[in-house]
């Protein structure tokens, strides 16, 4: 396999608008460098005093450089049959795909990111900019900032990691999507320029009927793994039949979650039925024991007639869950869960039971903090907002629960937080709250405690 290791100097801006400065490719076969394409390229347009600054490339050194379609031919030959590699990847790519687009050409390659690679390859370092990894490794950069040299480096770091793990190395690399795979009535440009943000995705057929709805804390790579999965029949089929994609963004990966939920049940796309088993299979249920005590245990919810306190989308995960009840609470194990013990628990024995197991606590005292445990996971009689991530810097998402009750979500400008909460509710959008709502905020506030809670 060949690699090419590219960096690129630019005018700035972003990838698809910013124009090429100095351009350096080294050709790497896996054990050496067996070519190299190095030239200052003229961008056809002034170049910003800050980057000037920067790289040191200034509009005279430019001035009498080709320009790029005088050198667009060779790149194409030079980078054939090749992987593309360079450091954050995603900006290189498409600065060079940009400038390329701009002629008309369609310039694909798989691609490979040397800062995702070190991450995996050579875990431990502080920073993986290129800077601070090349220098933790002993790799010198002649001419930082700088084409040719911060392509060497990469070069360098690339040889490191590819004899460290080949094998892991070439399971990073992207494919880029076959288009012969793909309906034709997609639109390769608009998948091209989706965003890496969260939010709620929907993929459409050529009838335009709603057919599948996901959602991701980045759209684009997420819709890129759809088309790319080949793996098994269900998901070549979705593929043959996207012909449309749309996207909304939520900033907040709960109000994704919770805006997810609610298309599914309301639209009942049929390959969210094909694709996906029920989300939230198993249930926590509470029963009361001839002794007195409560029990709470994890089942199956299709084997209860009985609506769960919460929900899980396996048993493993209600059993962990569980047990981090057990632990707060100071719950006994022998009323965690459904297996049978006959004597003291493990948890007694290290003074973290209270002695249920052995009927020696009340029962009233310890069926009280069940109860608690049960309380905090059904938001009995709270109301509060939930504040969360926005769809741009600007604005915040905020999540109502009233009474218990999930209410709705919706969008504040940044300085909402000058009203008082009373009057939050104008930014709400309200809705009818589903089974799964409950379940889906409990897990969200487990896993991320540091969401931000205003109670009202």
């Amino acid at each position: 396999m060949k690699y090419v290791i590219i960096d690129v100097e630019t005018t700035g801006g972003s990838p698809k608008t910013s124009k090429i400065t100095e351009i350096a490719i080294y050709k790497f076969d896996g054990e050496s460098i067996i070519d190299e394409f190095i030239t200052l390229v003229n961008p056809e347009e002034r170049i910003p005093e800050f980057i000037v600054k920067l790289t040191g490339i200034s509009d005279g050194m430019v001035a009498q450089a080709p320009r790029f379609f005088e050198i667009a031919k060779e790149v194409v030959e030079f980078c054939s049959d090749s992987v593309f590699v360079a450091h954050n990847v995603s900006f290189d790519y498409n600065v060079v795909r940009g400038e390329f687009k701009r002629l008309g050409f369609d310039f694909r390659l798989p691609h490979l990111c040397t800062v995702r690679a070190a991450r995996l390859l050579l875990p431990g370092y502080k920073s993986y900019s290129l800077g601070n990894i090349t220098r933790e490794l002993g790799i010198a950069i002649n001419g930082r900032h700088r084409a040719g040299g911060d392509a060497l480096a990469t070069t360098h770091l690339f040889q490191l990691m590819h004899q460290t793990d080949s094998v892991k190395l070439s399971g990073l690399i992207q494919h880029e999507l076959n288009p012969k795979l793909l309906h034709e009535s997609l639109d390769l440009d608009a998948i091209d320029n989706l965003p890496s943000k969260t939010g709620v995705y929907f993929f459409y057929n050529e009838h335009n009927e709603l057919i599948y709805i996901g959602k991701s804390k980045s759209i684009k790579s997420r819709i890129e793994q759809h088309l790319r999965n080949t793996k098994n029949e269900k998901g070549t089929l979705l593929i043959k039949d996207i012909a449309r994609v749309e996207y909304k963004l939520t900033g907040s990966e709960l109000i994704a979650l919770l805006y997810e939920s609610s298309l599914i049940k309301n639209h009942k796309p049929k390959y969210n039925r094909a694709l996906k088993k029920d989300q939230f299979s198993y249930g926590l249920y509470d029963d009361l024991e001839l002794n007195g005590y409560l029990r709470l245990h994890v089942q199956l919810n299709s084997k209860s007639s009985s609506f769960p306190i919460i929900q899980f989308s396996s048993k493993k995960e209600g059993n962990d869950y569980l047990e981090s009840l057990r632990t707060e609470y100071k719950l006994c194990e022998k009323y965690c869960g459904s297996r049978p013990i006959k004597n003291a628990c493990f948890y007694h024995q290290i003074d973290a039971c209270n002695g249920a197991c052995l009927d020696s606590e009340n029962t009233v005292e310890y069926n009280n903090r069940v109860q608690q445990a049960i309380d905090q996971l059904t938001f009995e009689r709270k109301s509060f907002y939930i504040i969360d991530k926005g769809r741009e810097k600007y604005e915040k998402s905020l999540i109502l629960v009233e009474s218990g009750v999930f209410r709705g979500f919706g969008f504040a400008p940044y300085h909402f937080n000058n009203l008082e909460p009373i009057f939050w509710n104008k930014f709400i959008k309200m809705q009818m709250e589903t089974n799964d709502d409950k379940t889906i905020i409990n897990q969200a506030l487990t896993k991320k405690p540091d969401l931000k809670i205003i109670e009202i």
